[in-house]
């Protein structure tokens, strides 16, 4: 059985290997390349938005939802899903305004993909989660308060 499991494996490893040899599979297009490492570093909501977005301004719109509990009863684990209506999606972003560094995701959406996404965050404290959606070429935002009981990111 061991003899079976190595003979496998190691055709499966010298198919890879030849794969991207042949450049049929390119791990640049896998791994995140060149993630914005200043928006993430930044200590402020504004700081992320300006090194993200070029701008800290955003125009409030109707047409974006945030879904997130109005509780948190873990601010480890908050789940957020965030959805809009506006065409030519290209970015939706997260942040979670009090938090020590307040940009939780970034997502640069492919053409003719539809405004969504969903995922987890963490919460240091309450506070709001503001939705940054590119659209058009012009930047949009929502907000949603979200109370954090315990937990949180700082423990």
């Amino acid at each position: 059985m061991q003899r079976r499991s190595f003979l496998k494996s190691t055709l499966a490893g010298s198919a890879i290997a030849v794969a991207v040899g042949a450049g049929l599979l390119q791990p640049r297009m896998v791994l995140a390349a060149a993630w914005p490492k200043s928006a993430f570093k930044a200590k402020t909501a504004q700081d992320a938005m300006s090194s993200l977005y070029g701008s800290a301004a955003s125009m409030p719109s109707s047409e974006i939802t945030i879904k997130a509990p109005d509780i948190a009863e873990n601010g480890a684990v908050v789940p957020v899903a965030i959805h809009t209506t506006l065409s030519n999606v290209t970015n939706i972003g997260i942040i979670a305004e009090k938090n020590p560094l307040p940009m939780s995701a970034n997502f640069e959406m492919a053409p003719n993909a539809k405004g969504y996404v969903s995922t987890r965050i963490k919460m240091a404290k309450t506070s709001s989660i503001i939705a940054i959606v590119v659209a058009g070429g012009k930047t949009y935002s929502a907000r949603k308060e979200v109370k954090v009981t315990i937990g949180g990111c700082g423990g």
